[in-house]
């Protein structure tokens, strides 16, 4: 086969098909540099995890330290997830004024001066201040992480990509894990604030670092910055066509005239983040009021399944459970975040082969079955005066069940999914609506928690917490439609409606629009498609 060049058919004089024109597509190779953009970016979420995963062994010795009582235990440990509101709603609007990157930048110095403060805290009055400024820095993180990811990243591997930040978050509980327990061996009044001061070093590396990284292309354009957009975009586009294609749906979602290829051109005020609260709430699309739904949902069930009473509470759990050693407890937590990091490393790799639906609902009917089986476990110990074995290696199995079966769909594809299907001009402040629910939810799940199980027994409030994974899973069915391979300009096509859900043959039709290149389908200001 010296020859694979298409050679003319002498009685039809069509060309002959010949094996290169049966050969398949060759799949794109990974592109490196937006590869290593969204680490860079998504490292910023190692903030919450440590924090999370630090503070669940830290209150141990705080309680005993400050002789405070389990109310102000409670409020110490999720009260970071509220104040986190200020940082994400704060974040929106900084991050279209003064860019993404240099967003990021400022989550780390806030985060920088609330873990100093708290390293030093004297009192419980002391500490709550530092966990304000620090809440203040991961509520920027979290906001800003996932948004810049996604619009750095190929449609091709955007959601391995934008999984980036739950798995930084993952290998931060799991540094914030083995934190409490190198430090558990100091002294009481040391231990735990070496445990909270020593999330000032990551945060002082990570601020110098994110200067090496790009802006993000869309923010650009959303500047008018058209040149400094497309060589961004040639670096992180799989092909040259992809980039050309990537820049023009970016100039149509931003006003843009396509025609127009200046360098720099004016933009009107709206690009600075001005007008969006109106087109979210006052005057939404339907496309827009079902993005905003979803993007809400899917944070608010995240969350109220009980993931960071869980994850915050491990050692009380593992103590109900008949683990009563302090440092077969902390190893006990180590094993929960290993658990979470490891899976969520095989999560990473599944988003953009099997979809987000598929693995979002596999997910939360493997919660489901944990949390169920879990409350069952320690209902029948909290019932017996003997000690079961069997009942305490079934807990300890449900728990890291609970946790791998999060992580390998909820955990990833809440931000994801968030992340993705805003429109370009919305993305930046809808994300952090999304962030918001998503804190407030996690503060009242974990401030809680000990009074929920004092009040329905610790099997009670797993049953609760199946419960409303088992409204999740009925919400996501219902309510998400598949993103996987799409463009972000794309998304508002399957939204606004339910024929994606209803009408197989709709998806179908989008995909074939986008294949053959005639166009997208849109939706019109009374949400059908035209």
């Amino acid at each position: 086969m010296a020859d694979r060049k298409a050679e003319t058919n002498a009685i039809s004089g069509q060309p002959q098909k010949t094996l290169a024109d049966f050969d398949p597509p060759k799949k794109p190779k990974r592109n490196i540099y937006a590869l290593a953009c969204a680490i860079l970016a998504s490292t910023t979420s190692v903030l919450l995890g440590y924090d999370i995963g630090v503070m669940s062994g830290a209150i141990i010795y705080i309680k005993d330290d400050l002789k405070i009582s389990d109310t102000k235990v409670e409020i110490l440990a999720g009260i970071l997830n509220l104040y986190c509101l200020i940082g994400s709603c704060a974040a929106g609007r900084t991050s279209d004024w003064i860019g993404r990157r240099y967003t990021i930048v400022v989550s780390q110095v806030i985060f920088f001066a609330g873990a100093i403060l708290m390293g030093f805290a004297t009192n419980y009055a002391f500490l709550m201040v530092g966990r304000f400024v620090a809440g203040v820095g991961v509520g920027y993180a979290l906001m800003i992480a996932p948004v810049y990811t996604a619009e750095v990243s190929p449609a091709s591997t955007r959601g391995f990509l934008s999984s980036f930040p739950e798995v930084f978050i993952n290998a931060g509980i799991l540094i914030g894990y083995v934190s409490n327990y190198g430090f558990s061996k100091l002294p009481l009044n040391l231990g735990w604030r070496f445990m909270l001061g020593l999330g000032a070093i990551p945060s002082v590396i990570l601020g110098t670092v994110v200067l090496v990284m790009p802006e993000s292309p869309r923010w650009l354009v959303m500047q008018g910055r058209l040149g400094d957009a497309k060589k961004i975009l040639d670096k992180t586009s799989d092909s040259k066509e992809e980039a050309q294609t990537r820049l023009a749906d970016i100039k149509q979602a931003a006003g843009i005239p396509e025609s127009c290829t200046d360098d720099v051109v004016p933009v009107p005020k709206r690009s600075h983040g001005e007008d969006v609260w109106k087109e979210l709430f006052l005057h939404p699309t339907p496309a827009v009021r079902h993005v905003l739904l979803a993007a809400v949902g899917i944070h608010f069930f995240q969350q109220s399944s009980g993931i960071d009473s869980v994850v915050l509470y491990s050692p009380r759990i593992f103590e109900k459970a008949g683990i009563t050693s302090s440092d077969q407890k902390l190893l006990a937590t180590i094993a929960v975040g290993f658990t979470k990091t490891v899976f969520i490393l095989v999560a990473t790799f599944l988003l953009d082969k099997i979809g987000r639906r598929p693995l979002l609902l596999s997910s939360v009917a493997g919660m489901i079955l944990s949390l169920a089986t879990l409350g069952i476990g320690l209902t029948i110990i909290d019932q017996t005066d003997h000690r079961m074995m069997w009942a305490v290696v079934l807990c300890i199995g449900m728990v890291l069940s609970y946790v791998a079966f999060f992580s390998i769909g909820m955990g990833p594809i809440t931000w994801v999914y968030s992340s993705e299907i805003f429109p370009l001009k919305l993305r930046a402040q809808g994300t952090s609506m999304g962030v918001a629910v998503n804190r407030v939810t996690s503060g009242v799940i974990s401030m809680t928690f000990i009074s929920l199980y004092k009040g329905i027994t610790i099997g009670g409030a797993f049953f609760l917490y199946a419960g409303i994974a088992t409204v999740s899973f009925v919400f996501f069915y219902f309510m998400l439609p598949e993103t996987q391979g799409r463009t972000l300009e794309d998304m508002e096509g399957l939204f606004g409606n339910f024929k994606w859900k209803f009408d197989s043959n709709y998806s179908k039709n989008i995909n074939k629009n986008q294949e053959d290149g005639k166009g997208q389908i849109q939706l019109g200001t009374n949400g059908q498609t035209n």
